[in-house]
């Protein structure tokens, strides 16, 4: 039970998991920088006790790896998700004695929820003239609009249910008052907003920084609308969450915080916000966004400031993202039954790419579970989702894929949906928040061995091919600009018809280097109705009749945003000064290759 971050903070002091750095350093892309070095290398948090122009330390890297965020959230919420998910079946038909063989997870249950007091550490300062330009907010890419809260935890509640979102939308710091709230769409925090705007009234809301890193966990959980996060959080906490009661006219927060800001969303007001260099591995652009307007400002005394880096996949984010599937996953089954597995794809920022298995009792039923799958929660913004019937182990994406290529019929498996609404941070689409989805299905018998070494010529204008897995081949060919219908001329080259699934990348020696690779390069670069191709013009049944090879054109297009890249000087200058940071000596990682192997 890790009651705040600094409880946590001395867990890892103890384990050999946190150094402290006491040169003074600029939130301004220097701490970035490190952090991005670190991370590369596997190393620890990082605690900075001296930020140029801010207050308060800052700690970041607190989950960069598998055993922090062990550390962080155990296994205790894992085995309490994994057996609810059992009671619908050991438990029926209900018996005394088989309540009473559960009891110790009652107990544990109880435990669960919120409790309320009127003092809290979060209140040792209370501020009524906010500076948050003194906060050690980071800018983390050389292109941010300015310095970003990265792990923010926004908690607001509905105008007339009153039923609580908590969840994590970064914003952007404007001035000493104002932040933007970055509310995607099919998020909690929007729809509150929505109802609040309907009526003319203001939303209030709270920025929460700090406290126990189950909130962390409980704001970025793909859980149902109604289920409260806070609920979650109490669960991985294992007790109550303390919550400041700060009277009828004001939210209840998180005692043990590290900071809150308190204030409100005015209705109707827009602002642009961003650029971001977001978890995609790219800039996610400027738009208008509401505006968060800060009353108080609420801390602890010697506050510490967390904050996250995202970017190329694997960050941060990614060992969290994988802890939530795991700890989730018992409940898939229960949420959805014709599905026995299913996993999101962090290195393509999880909702470009996903797979499952699934239960195929009768003819075409995968497809009913993809329609499942596809209808729930933050899945609904899958972009591309592979399904087999087959039990293969979809963490390992390259043997995910052979599976389903050797089962596939190209001709009724594969289903293309346009004009849809998708993740905001994918710019793949036509425009911000719409664009396509595919399934490819691949189940029951075998239906072809798969090639795995090509052999003749390269295609016509290709410079390199490459195999990734059996059955895919990758090739770099003329950029975008150079020629943007080579895609369409590729599915007639000879030689390629024995291949189901053809990437046509910028350079395909470094998209095959790894299947973290081809994954980030292939799934965030390419959308389902406009980038993929087939030699077939056929429709039957207004279905689209697609033959091998299937031409996947994940080439950087023109419109899409810039991939994320460190500022040159301040590389220059985080290596001129890495002995300064650990004069105990630290290994030094490659940040803008971080995602390489």
């Amino acid at each position: 039970m890790i009651a705040d971050l600094r409880a946590f903070i001395e867990i890892l002091r103890r384990e050999g998991e946190i150094i402290d750095i006491d040169v003074e350093v600029r939130p301004h892309l220097e701490v970035a920088e490190i952090h991005r070095r670190v991370i590369a290398a596997g190393g620890p948090a990082l605690l900075f006790h001296r930020v140029q122009d801010s207050d308060g330390a800052l700690v970041t890297n607190l989950f960069g790896t598998k055993r922090r965020v062990d550390l962080a959230f155990g296994q205790h919420a894992e085995k309490t998700i994994a057996e609810l998910s059992r009671l619908p079946e050991e438990l029926m038909p209900p018996s005394l004695g088989k309540l009473w063989g559960k009891r110790g997870l009652w107990r544990r249950l109880a435990k669960v929820g919120l409790s309320r007091s009127r003092r809290a550490p979060v209140a040792e300062v209370v501020q009524s003239e906010p500076k948050l330009t003194r906060l050690p907010a980071l800018t983390t890419w050389p292109e941010d609009g300015g310095p970003f809260i990265t792990l923010p935890l926004v908690y607001t509640e509905h105008p007339e249910t009153k039923g609580h979102n908590l969840g994590m939308y970064r914003a952007q710091i404007f001035n000493d008052r104002e932040t933007g709230m970055h509310f995607q769409i099919g998020k909690g925090g929007g729809h509150h907003l929505a109802v609040a705007e309907a009526k003319g009234e203001a939303l209030p809301a709270a920025i929460i920084i700090g406290g126990p890193p189950a909130l962390i966990l409980g704001a970025i959980a793909p859980l149902p609308e109604n289920v409260p996060e806070l609920m979650l959080a109490s669960l991985v906490l294992g007790k109550k969450i303390a919550m400041l009661d700060r009277g009828p006219h004001q939210l209840a927060v998180p005692a043990n915080a590290e900071y809150v800001l308190s204030g409100e969303i005015p209705a109707g007001l827009r602002q642009p916000e961003g650029p971001f260099g977001d978890h995609y591995g790219y800039y996610s652009l400027r738009h208008d966004y509401p505006v968060f307007r800060c009353a108080e400002l609420l801390k602890r005394k010697d506050a510490i400031f967390p904050a996250t880096v995202v970017g190329k996949p694997r960050q941060e984010d990614f060992f969290i993202g994988d802890y939530l599937q795991e700890m989730l996953s018992p409940l898939f089954p229960v949420v959805m039954p014709q599905v026995i597995d299913l996993w999101s794809y962090g290195e393509t920022g999880y909702h470009s790419l996903a797979a499952a298995v699934v239960r195929e009792r009768f003819g075409r039923e995968a497809m009913a579970a993809a329609f499942r799958i596809l209808g729930e929660g933050q899945l609904a913004l899958t972009k591309f989702l592979l399904v087999t019937d087959q039990r293969v182990d979809l963490k390992d994406f390259a043997a995910t894929l052979e599976c389903v290529l050797e089962r596939a019929d190209l001709r009724s498996d594969l289903y293309v949906f346009a004009n849809l609404s998708m993740d905001t941070l994918d710019y793949t689409g036509p425009e911000v928040n719409l664009g396509s989805k595919g399934v490819l299905l691949g189940v029951g018998e075998k239906k072809r061995d798969l090639s795995r070494e090509f052999k003749g010529p390269l295609p016509a204008g290709c410079s390199d091919l490459r195999v990734f897995c059996g059955g895919c081949l990758v090739v770099s060919g003329p950029s975008y600009e150079g020629d943007p219908a080579f895609a369409e001329v590729l599915t007639g080259s000879e030689g390629l018809a024995d291949w189901p699934m053809v990437v046509l990348v910028d350079d395909a020696e470094k998209a095959t280097r790894s299947a973290v690779n081809f994954l980030w390069t292939t799934f965030t670069r390419f959308e389902p109705a406009a980038d993929m191709f087939t030699k077939s013009e056929a429709v039957l049944r207004h279905h689209r009749v697609f033959e091998a090879p299937l031409v996947i054109d994940a080439r950087l297009k023109p419109n899409y945003p810039k991939e994320l890249f460190a500022d040159p000087e301040t590389a220059s200058l985080v290596s001129r000064r890495w002995k300064e940071y650990f004069p105990a000596g630290l290994e030094m990682g490659d940040s803008d290759a971080a995602h390489l192997d």
